[in-house]
């Protein structure tokens, strides 16, 4: 865990389960975690997930950030907000990328993170 970018109190697991709430909360489509340890340095955990619309993505990664407050984690950057069709959460160790399904597609954040693996993709919903 990269405890420089992070409060030291709330773990990654602790965070990953905020994300997960608000993205639940909010009705967040596709939900999808890749677990990035080994691959980069900036993050432990990537969790990419869609809105319907550039509303619904802004709303969801806002969401997030509250969710994140709440957990004790001062998100470190938010980028894309104005746009809406594609808002990334930086939260230290966990990044969220809320995206338009056409812009998910086209940018292909899970093929890119996933390339040579087996089984370090996990659907949210079977993570529990």
């Amino acid at each position: 865990m990269s405890t420089a970018r992070s409060n030291k109190a709330v773990t990654t697991a602790t965070l990953r389960k905020s994300v997960i709430d608000a993205l639940e909360e909010l009705k967040a489509k596709d939900v999808r975690e890749i677990d990035v340890r080994g691959k980069t340095s900036i993050a432990d955990l990537l969790v990419i997930a869609s809105g319907t619309s550039a509303r619904h993505v802004k709303s969801i990664a806002d969401e997030v950030g509250k969710f994140a407050k709440k957990a004790g984690v001062m998100p470190l950057g938010v980028e894309g907000e104005t746009e809406g069709e594609w808002v990334l959460v930086d939260l230290g160790d966990v990044i969220v990328h809320v995206m338009l399904p056409r812009i998910r597609e086209f940018y292909g954040l899970e093929r890119l993170w996933t390339v040579g693996d087996h089984g370090h993709e996990i659907d949210a919903a079977q993570a529990g």
